[in-house]
């Protein structure tokens, strides 16, 4: 099984990933705030989910409208920022979205700042400057910038513990709280060289950061969805326990059909336990909507699918067609990476296999001396020498 390649995650520790969508029920809202809630939730609603489905014009649109009625109230600006967000996640090779994503947070930060001038404990300031910081911090990690990003996690975290002072039974705001004493210990055990920075930041508690977060997928007026996802990730990645984060998957698919994202973890979470045919059937779908060029499914996504298309073509001895599409897997790769990576080590481990299993010695040699020649990722040297020392075979 082909393991998710991840990088030091400071990043994670430091986002409010979690404030995806607005919290504009909260008990002590102002009464301006509860008036455009009563007027434009059915806006905000459409518009998530509009983001979720990948249909950026459209969230735009509702946001703007939003933002039309309620020119000083940042929850218009948040959202339509929030559709920048999602146009980077969909296409995280390139910087070019990064400036328009920045000057929208920015935004978003002045129409908070205006309102926390006039009352310091402004709920609706403090929140969505929360969740602005919390986000930019996420793509300063996403791109490097270390300092800048820890700078306004920190800012932002305490920020949302202002807000559930102000609003503790609000389901909506558990969702960064979860989110953070989820990640707070998680990190500290995974990475030992991060726990001096965390040393100077709140504990936090794994277990009840999945309760918050559960309830908060539970009970969130508009943060459920993204309660859902950040489950879906926990479960999977760190927990390891695919059955929930399979059930999750099934829901967030089910419910944005046209979102790579979801659709990636329903297939990782159907190969993980052994759902075989609906796992190849999962990422055809993924390989076809990457050659139909549907929003989201880029490169990146369709690599991934050739692969796990290639593996249960393998299992089933169609060695030729496995290869067609071990070979495009490789090429991707080519293509993508500037160093090699996990997922062409391993495409080529799978190609040296078949050729021992029809009897091609010499091309699976050459595939495992390609391998050792590269980088030791997940095991992948000592695997292609004790192929190379005995055929594969099954």
């Amino acid at each position: 099984m082909l393991r998710l390649s991840k990088k030091i995650t400071i990043k994670t520790f430091i986002i409010i990933s979690g404030i995806i969508i607005s919290n504009v029920m909260l008990q002590q809202a102002s009464a301006q705030f509860i008036v455009m809630t009563t007027e434009a939730d059915s806006l905000v609603r459409t518009g998530s989910a509009h983001i979720y489905n990948i249909q950026f014009d459209k969230a735009h649109a509702c946001f703007k409208q939003v933002i039309d009625k309620y020119p000083t109230n940042p929850a218009g600006y948040f959202l339509d920022a929030m559709v920048e967000w999602w146009r980077i996640r969909t296409n995280k090779k390139s910087n070019t979205l990064d400036e328009v994503f920045l000057e929208k947070i920015d935004h978003c930060i002045e129409k908070c700042d205006n309102l926390l001038e006039q009352d310091e404990n402004s709920i609706t300031g403090l929140f969505f400057k929360a969740g602005a910081l919390g986000f930019r911090a996420r793509l300063y990690s996403e791109r490097e910038s270390w300092f800048d990003a820890a700078s306004d996690g920190k800012a932002a975290m305490s920020l949302l513990q202002q807000c559930q002072t102000l609003a503790p039974s609000n389901h909506d705001i558990l969702l960064g709280t979860g989110l953070y004493n989820y990640f707070a210990p998680t990190f500290a055990e995974q990475y030992p060289l991060i726990q001096p920075i965390l040393a100077f930041l709140p504990r936090g508690d794994k277990k009840l950061g999945i309760l918050q977060l559960n309830s908060a997928a539970k009970y969130a007026r508009y943060a459920g969805t993204e309660a859902k996802v950040i489950l879906m990730q926990i479960h999977y990645q760190f927990e390891k326990t695919p059955q929930y984060a399979y059930q999750l998957a099934q829901e967030l698919n089910t419910s944005y059909p046209d979102n790579p994202y979801f659709q990636r973890y329903l297939g990782r979470c159907q190969i993980q336990l052994g759902l075989n045919a609906e796992a190849e059937a999962t990422w055809r779908d993924v390989v076809l909507k990457c050659i139909d060029k549907k929003q989201g499914y880029d490169q990146q996504t369709a690599r991934e699918g050739l692969y796990y298309v290639g593996k249960a073509l393998m299992n089933r001895n169609d060695f030729d067609m496995a290869l067609r599409y071990f070979y495009k897997c490789d090429e991707a790769g080519r293509f993508l990476d500037e160093d090699v990576s996990g997922f062409t080590i391993q495409v080529n481990l799978q190609i040296g296999k078949i050729y021992d299993m029809q009897s091609k010695r010499n091309l699976a040699i050459k595939q495992y001396d390609k391998v050792l020649s590269w980088e030791d990722k997940q095991g992948s040297h000592a695997e292609a020498k004790r192929y190379k020392e005995k055929p594969f075979s099954r």
